[in-house]
């Protein structure tokens, strides 16, 4: 990722300077969209003793178990190896996808479907809730109506009017967003809806907020064909870590 994929991340949580990493603090969100990333792109980290700095600060301000990482391995080589050794747990190798937002294949909607922007804080909540049971955590729930769609957003698909998928942007800066949060409820899955609201969001994001290039992370390989199916190709490779008991 670049300096720009870094500036987007910066300006969309709030921010916690630690040596070579960069907490970033979803304010009004679940704990999934807190994590911490590289604070220098292109960078190497080398000094054990700066890491072990940098999780003394991060301990501080994530709330106890909650504290992981996103790097991705090109931008930052040897800070993986590091948190390792300081006793961090590798959970994940997952490419960096990314997307033009004008090249997004939307996928047909089957019928009794609709996919719709959330613009109601009723909407909000639903969505958190779906995203909440899918990836089994618990958090606060939204409060207050969305923010303006280059801020960042999403979109609910329902299935007879019942909420059955979300996904979600985050804030657009230099014309670039991540996409993130695509969940879809247990009771609909396997019907498409995860690519459908992935390229719903897509759109919305670059015909409402100004997006250019999307990009994401996928959390496995059936959500990595699912990313596929819809544009997104791979550009970097990330790697998630987490201390153990997270």
């Amino acid at each position: 990722m670049g300096d720009d994929g870094v500036a987007v991340l910066l300006q969309t949580r709030e921010v916690v300077p630690a040596g070579p990493f960069t907490g970033l603090l979803a304010v009004d969100g679940p704990a999934y969209l807190s994590y911490a990333v590289a604070s220098r792109p292109g960078e190497a980290v080398t000094d054990a003793d700066e890491v072990a700095q940098a999780l003394e600060i991060l301990r501080g301000v994530f709330a106890p178990g909650t504290l992981r990482f996103e790097l991705i391995s090109q931008a930052c080589p040897g800070a993986a190896e590091l948190l390792q050794a300081a006793g961090l747990q590798v959970t994940a190798r997952v490419p960096l996808m990314t997307l033009e937002a004008d090249r997004v294949a939307i996928p047909e909607t089957e019928a009794g479907v609709t996919v719709d922007y959330v613009d109601t804080e009723a909407g909000r909540i639903a969505g958190a809730r779906v995203a909440s049971a899918a990836f089994e955590v618990e958090g606060d729930l939204p409060t207050g109506p969305p923010s303006e769609p280059v801020d960042g957003g999403s979109v609910l698909a329902r299935v007879d009017g019942e909420v059955a998928a979300v996904a979600s942007w985050t804030q657009v800066a230099d014309g670039i967003t991540e996409i993130v949060g695509v969940a879809t409820a247990h009771q609909y899955r396997r019907r498409g809806l995860g690519a459908l609201v992935t390229a719903h969001a897509v759109r919305v994001a670059a015909e409402s907020g100004g997006a250019e290039l999307t990009w994401l992370t996928p959390g496995g390989d059936d959500a990595d064909r699912v990313y596929r199916s819809v544009g997104f190709t791979t550009a970097a490779n990330a790697v998630h870590l987490v201390e153990p008991g997270a």
